[in-house]
C-alpha cells in the first residue's frame, strides 16, 4: 500500500475519506495493475482525481463480470448511473469509491456529462446479447472513445489542462488502449459465453470466421489463423491511434504528457501480441504485467515518465 506522504493526496481529509481513497488505490492496484503504475508518475494534482475516476472504472467495468447473473451485473451499472445524479446534487452516499468521485467533482468540477458516459457505455454493452456482434470496428472505436478516452479527458479537466492537440492525442490513447484491452480480453469472454462478442461482424466475415445459425451470425474457430489475422487487423487499427497520438507530441503540453502515460501499456500489449502472431489464446500474454517481466515494465513506464514522452 502507498504511504500517504508519498502521494500526497489526503492531508485534513477526514478518516473516512482517507479510507475510501485507500479503497480506490486499492482497487486500481488489484483489477487494473499496469494503469495503477501509470498513475504513480502522475504529479498530486491529477492523481487523487485519477485513482477516483480509474476506481470507478474498475467498478463499472467489471460489474458484469462479477454478477452470478447478468441482471445483477446491470442492476450495478443502473445504480452507478444514479450515485452520479446523487453526488452532483450533493447527496451523501455509503459506498468508498462514489465518496471519493464526490470529493474530486466537488474539487475539479468534473464532467458530469463525461461521467454519465462511461456508465451509460457500459449499459449499452451489457444490454447487448453475447451473439450481437457490433457490425464494425468503427463501433468497437466508439466505445473505447466513450470509456478510455473518456477517462483520460476528465484526469486532464482535474489537472485544469485545457488544449485542443491533449484532447486529440487522449482520444487516440484512449481508442487505442480500449481496443487492445478489448484483444486481450477475448479468451476471458469466449470461457465465459462461449462467444467472441467484440470482433466486429465484417471482420470475421472477411476471415471466415461468421457462421450464420437459424437467421443468426455466430463466429466459429474453425480457423484460429482466421482469428489471429482478425486481430491483427483490429490491433492495426489501435497501432495507427498510437501513432496519430505521438505525432500530436510536440503541441501537448508537459504538464499534460503524464496524463498520456496510458500510451505505453497499450504498447507493450501491442507489441507482446506482436510477439505471439497475435495468437490471443497464447499464454505468453498472461505472464508479468501485458505479457513482460514486471520490472521491465515499470522500468519502461519511468523511463518514459522522467523523459516526458508517451
Amino acid at each position: 500500500m502507498l504511504e500517504e506522504s508519498h502521494w500526497g493526496l489526503m492531508k485534513g481529509a477526514s478518516s473516512s475519506l482517507r479510507a475510501a481513497f485507500s479503497h480506490c488505490v486499492q482497487q486500481v492496484r488489484s483489477y487494473d495493475y499496469h494503469h495503477y503504475l501509470c498513475l504513480l508518475e502522475l504529479p498530486a494534482n491529477m492523481r487523487k482525481a485519477a485513482f477516483a475516476l480509474r476506481a470507478f472504472n474498475v467498478e463499472t467495468a467489471r460489474a458484469m463480470d462479477v454478477a452470478s447473473d447478468p441482471k445483477i451485473g446491470l442492476m450495478r451499472l443502473l445504480w452507478w448511473q444514479e450515485a452520479i445524479d446523487k453526488i452532483y446534487a450533493n447527496k451523501l452516499i455509503e459506498h468508498p469509491t462514489a465518496q471519493a468521485l464526490s470529493s474530486v467533482i466537488s474539487e475539479s468540477k468534473i464532467s458530469k456529462a463525461w461521467l454519465k458516459r462511461v456508465v451509460d457505455a457500459r449499459i449499452n454493452d451489457a444490454n447487448r446479447d453475447v451473439i450481437d456482434l457490433p457490425e464494425s470496428i468503427e463501433e468497437l472505436e466508439k466505445y473505447a472513445e466513450d470509456t478510455a478516452s473518456t477517462l483520460l479527458y476528465m484526469t486532464l479537466q482535474a489537472g485544469g489542462i485545457k488544449s485542443t492537440a491533449v484532447d486529440h492525442a487522449a482520444s487516440h490513447v484512449g481508442k487505442a488502449s480500449g481496443l487492445l484491452l478489448l484483444l486481450k480480453s477475448l479468451p476471458y469472454h469466449a470461457s465465459r459465453n462461449r462467444h467472441f462478442s467484440y470482433i466486429p461482424a465484417k471482420l470475421a466475415a472477411k476471415h471466415g470466421l461468421l457462421v450464420k445459425e437459424g437467421g443468426r451470425s455466430e463466429i466459429r474457430l474453425d480457423s484460429r489463423e482466421g482469428l489471429c489475422d482478425a486481430v491483427f487487423e483490429m490491433a492495426s487499427v489501435a497501432n495507427a491511434h498510437l501513432v496519430k497520438a505521438r505525432e500530436l507530441a510536440n503541441s501537448v503540453p508537459v504538464e499534460a504528457r503524464k496524463a498520456l502515460l496510458p500510451a505505453v501499456p497499450a504498447q507493450v500489449l501491442l507489441d507482446s501480441l506482436s510477439k505471439v502472431q497475435f495468437d490471443v489464446f497464447d499464454s505468453r500474454l498472461a505472464r508479468g504485467v501485458l505479457g513482460r517481466p514486471p520490472l521491465w515494465f515499470q522500468l519502461k513506464l519511468k523511463w518514459y515518465s522522467w523523459r516526458g514522452i508517451y
